[in-house]
Order: C-alpha cells, then sequence, then structure tokens
C-alpha cells in the first residue's frame, strides 16, 4: 500500500485506478480503503492524501462477485 497526493486535476477515483492500479474498475477498493462514496474528485479545494491498495492480480474483472 502506498499513499499518494490527489487534487480535483486527478478528476476521479476511476482516473487514479486505472493509473495506479491499472484497472478503472477497481475504483470501489481505493474508496474503500480511503472512506470514499463518490468517486468524483473534482471538488477537492487542496491535494488531500489517498491511500493506495496493492495491485491485486486476482481482480481481473473489476468488482468481486459481479460477472459480465
Amino acid at each position: 500500500m502506498q499513499t499518494i497526493q490527489v487534487t480535483a486535476a486527478d478528476v476521479s477515483l476511476y482516473h487514479v485506478a486505472a493509473t495506479r492500479l491499472n484497472d478503472a474498475s477497481q475504483w470501489w477498493r481505493i474508496a474503500q480503503l480511503n472512506g470514499v462514496t463518490d468517486p468524483d474528485l473534482t471538488w477537492l479545494p487542496s491535494p488531500v492524501p489517498l491511500q493506495i491498495p496493492s495491485v491485486d492480480p486476482t481482480l481481473n474483472s473489476g468488482v468481486p462477485g459481479l460477472t459480465s
């Protein structure tokens, strides 16, 4: 796990997850770890720390328990 600084320029947890976890659909992992419910980051007034979970290669389909 690592901690990064995010700002409104990061736009959303989808973008952060795509960049850091290589899977935008895993935004919920970042949200859950940080107690966030809304993936939108455009409201942030200044940089805030955000914990990023480690990449989990077993989660290759986004949300667990959800199949297409």
